[in-house]
């Protein structure tokens, strides 16, 4: 399964790239977020492993985030890893006026198991997760500018 999705930001792609690019504020935007650990390679370049933790419901999900490239501020790729589920997620961050961002973010899934029945009985759910993300990153990030 592959879509892509898109959402303007009203911050310039600096600052909405520095708050992206800033592990400490995963919690903010992204619920159920537990924890970010390094397993191996240097934090946040290519190459770089690390085991994410999130709460959803009443189930942990841990997953293994792969990062594939960094060429900030335009782009960030990863691929993440959880039992049943390879995602991969491209982030293209374009510059769309003085004080805005356009963020793109181009995502394909690979399931087996039971999350491949759950992504054919509910393709859009995985889609609304993502915009979820992204609006309330939207939502962080444009407050957390305005108190800078």
């Amino acid at each position: 399964m592959k879509y892509q999705l898109e959402i303007e930001l009203n911050l310039s792609r600096e600052k909405a790239v520095a708050i992206f690019d800033n592990p400490e504020n995963m919690k903010h935007w992204q619920e159920g977020f537990i924890s970010m650990e390094l397993i191996s390679g240097v934090a946040g370049k290519a190459g770089a492993k690390s085991m994410l933790k999130y709460k959803m419901g009443k189930r942990d999900i841990e997953m293994i985030e792969t990062i594939t490239e960094r060429r900030l501020p335009a782009v960030f790729s990863a691929i993440y890893e959880a039992k049943g589920v390879w995602n991969e997620a491209k982030n293209y961050f374009h510059e769309s006026g003085e004080q805005q961002c356009r963020w793109v973010s181009e995502n394909e899934f690979r399931m087996s198991g039971f999350m491949k029945i759950m992504a054919w009985v509910m393709p859009s759910a995985f889609k609304k997760q993502s915009f979820k993300f992204m609006q309330d990153f939207k939502t962080f990030a444009e407050a957390k500018n305005k108190s800078l």
